[in-house]
């Protein structure tokens, strides 16, 4: 069974980096990893004049994130359906408010450029990094499972992004199971190539998840940020160029990473409804097959379809 100890949920508190000092009011506490939805609404002008304060933690991965919604230190935050299906299996008191759909080309198993690896195939017996419980993860485990292999024709290295990454450029890993913008980053930047991609085997799923808690007691604030959310999105595929031109600037990486990263993933806000229900249970049944969550989960219930109308009318704006 999967467990989030409070020793963990701890730890994972220094990953916190908290914007500026929020005023008397309602606030949102939003959790972000590093140039996705904080970076999206401001460059397509949708955190101006809120009615609330949002404050800001980010986050170097979905798992942490998790982990801070479970120890109640944000509402909600942006993540992928595989961690999001470790911590509601776990019991974090969290569910998925809207649906950030995608094509999951960008979630790819990369190798550098002299590696002999070339499809699949070639990964048996070789050591894969990616981090534990990510979409990398279930990405690895969709191929095993597609193939046939056994637990062990496959050594998982779980690492962190910047170590997988560091791991990858000095040989001490044969391959990387990963995701955007570190996809295009290997492939544009490092030389490196995908030997494949999600494209087929998971959905391109994300959400916006709250907590239960968040729910309950800030739902108005909550419909506005999705609403807001889907609009960003419909803006961002308006705007594609603008934004790989903005993001480059923010993140200080060459402009050429969003610009593919954007281009090909097609981002769109839609409710949660029987797809993202099978979609879910695709996930939790890779994990459940694997023996890493132990116990039932039905993945209709990690949902909330109650900001739907938000989510639409974000994308009639």
């Amino acid at each position: 069974m999967i467990t989030l100890s409070r020793r963990a949920i701890l730890a994972a508190a220094p990953l916190l980096v908290a914007g500026p000092a929020i005023a008397a009011g309602p606030v949102l506490r939003m959790g972000d990893q590093r140039g996705n939805m904080r970076a999206l609404m401001e460059a397509a002008g949708l955190l101006k004049d809120m009615p609330y304060a949002i404050e800001w933690s980010e986050f170097a991965a979905a798992a942490p994130l998790a982990e801070a919604m479970s120890a109640d230190a944000i509402d909600g935050g942006i993540t992928g359906d595989a961690p999001f299906s470790f911590a509601f299996a776990a019991g974090v008191p969290i569910r998925a408010i809207a649906v950030d759909r995608y094509d999951p080309q960008g979630t790819a198993i990369v190798v550098s450029g002299a590696s002999p690896i070339q499809d699949a195939a070639g990964l048996k017996g070789k050591r894969v990094a990616t981090g534990r419980g990510s979409i990398g993860h279930s990405l690895v485990l969709a191929v095993m499972k597609k193939n046939g292999w056994s637990k062990s024709d496959v050594t998982v290295v779980f690492l962190q992004p910047a170590d997988a990454k560091a791991a990858l450029a000095n040989g001490a890993i044969d391959a990387w199971s990963t995701w955007e913008p570190y996809t295009s980053q290997v492939e544009i930047l490092d030389g490196g190539r995908r030997v494949m991609s999600a494209s087929g085997l998971l959905a391109g799923q994300t959400y916006l998840a709250a907590t239960t808690a968040a729910i309950k007691a800030k739902r108005p604030l909550l419909a506005d940020y999705v609403r807001r959310f889907a609009a960003a999105r419909l803006w961002e595929a308006a705007n594609n160029a603008a934004y790989a031109k903005s993001w480059s600037a923010l993140m200080g990486l060459d402009a050429r990473v969003p610009a593919q990263w954007f281009a090909r993933a097609g981002d769109r806000i839609v409710p949660t409804d029987e797809t993202a229900y099978r979609n879910e249970q695709v996930v939790i049944d890779l994990y459940t097959e694997a023996g890493l969550i132990r116990q039932p989960v039905k993945a209709a219930d990690a949902f909330d379809p109650s900001f739907n109308d938000a989510v639409r009318a974000g994308n009639a704006a």
